[in-house]
């Protein structure tokens, strides 16, 4: 690496242009990829399969309406095709990025999000396919500061090991991302799900997993709360937890030791309190039927990182609880509940009084280990 990177975001996201699947997939896919309608309430939805997904109380035009948290942009009556043109256009982000002082960014989806909720294996193969050449060439022109992370089409894990190869060595991607809900039915450390991970280690590729609200996928805890605020609340944080658990306590990470495992837009202050559940579920030999022969806690701090929001109150304790290396931070941007501008100044501020070996962890080493950049 050439630039220096000191302010790193690990979880920024794209706007995917109304025209990708036109331009990008398979013909024999084209009649059938997803596309965006109205609903009856006038509120734009995507189509999956001849299904909508997303909430149909607030529309997808809300998620390119980042200002939305502070008041500064009315999201609501947003259409998706006038949400922030950073995420549309690569040369409309970098001077975003430069007004925050932030140097590199790697790139998540929007409404590839809901990807999960494809039913045809050989469907969600084409439009990750789809998405992953869009995303290359969104990131071509700012090679050292746009990075793009991969969707794979976990539906079939033949399927999402051609497309982890595809975008590692064709496409020169370091990452790719999965819905911390289950697939087919089963938890991300089922034995079918085996050769994804070896398949992940040997690539030396990085895995994130990454939340959706109302994504059509089994998400806990939803039936329980009606209201958006409380689901997103809870679908978040709580898949990532079993994501967490399956991933560590279900055995990944120690038949693994060399994957490199990332928990995203969740929240970050759950990590310590589940981290030591865990532990004392380890210790304890009336519990402890996880066959796992290292603590979870050691699992985690070798293998797993986690991004904390920049509003967060515990990111300062925490640095020191599981070390600043393996604690990202990230904007969001360009969706209604992200921080921009001024996310990284947010960070810098919760972590006033730790030493600069910490503020330099925090700001940017997490990121660089996770992507493994460093």
């Amino acid at each position: 690496m050439t630039r220096a990177y000191k302010v790193v975001d690990a979880d920024g996201h794209i706007l995917e242009p109304l025209d990708l699947w036109d331009k990008y997939i398979d013909p024999k896919f084209r009649d059938r990829a997803p596309r965006i309608v109205k609903g009856d309430n006038g509120k734009e939805r995507l189509v999956i399969e001849e299904h909508m997904v997303g909430d149909k109380r607030i529309g997808i035009g809300r998620i390119g309406g980042v200002g939305a948290r502070q008041g500064v942009v009315a999201a609501d009556t947003l259409e998706y095709k006038d949400g922030k043109p950073g995420g549309f256009d690569p040369h409309k982000r970098i001077p975003d990025m430069d007004a925050d002082g932030i140097d590199a960014v790697f790139l998540y989806p929007s409404l590839g999000l809901f990807s999960g909720a494809i039913h045809d294996p050989q469907l969600a193969a084409a439009v990750c396919r789809a998405y992953n050449r869009w995303l290359a060439d969104y990131c071509k022109p700012y090679p050292d500061r746009l990075f793009g992370v991969a969707m794979l089409p976990m539906q079939d894990v033949d399927l999402a090991i051609a497309e982890m190869r595809f975008a590692k060595k064709d496409l020169g991607f370091r990452g790719g991302f999965l819905r911390p809900n289950p697939y087919d039915g089963k938890m991300i450390n089922h034995p079918d799900f085996e050769p994804f991970w070896a398949a992940a280690e040997d690539l030396d590729f990085s895995i994130g997993f990454h939340e959706g609200a109302s994504s059509g996928m089994p998400t806990v805890g939803v039936d329980r709360f009606e209201g958006r605020g409380a689901q997103h609340i809870i679908s978040h944080t709580m898949e990532m937890m079993l994501a967490c658990l399956a991933v560590i306590w279900g055995g990944v990470c120690e038949k693994h030791p060399k994957i490199r495992i990332g928990f995203l837009e969740s929240g970050g202050g759950w990590i310590a309190p589940w981290l030591d559940r865990m532990d004392r579920h380890f210790d304890d030999q009336g519990f402890n039927d996880s066959g796992l022969k290292t603590r979870p806690s050691e699992l985690f701090r070798r293998n797993c990182w986690i991004s904390f929001e920049p509003v967060e109150g515990s990111l300062k304790v925490l640095a020191d609880y599981v070390g600043p290396n393996k604690i990202m931070w990230a904007t969001d941007y360009p969706h209604s509940d992200g921080f921009f501008p001024g996310a990284p100044d947010m960070v810098r501020e919760r972590l006033k009084g730790t030493s600069p070996e910490t503020q330099r962890g925090v700001l940017a080493g997490g990121a660089l280990s996770f992507y493994g950049m460093n």
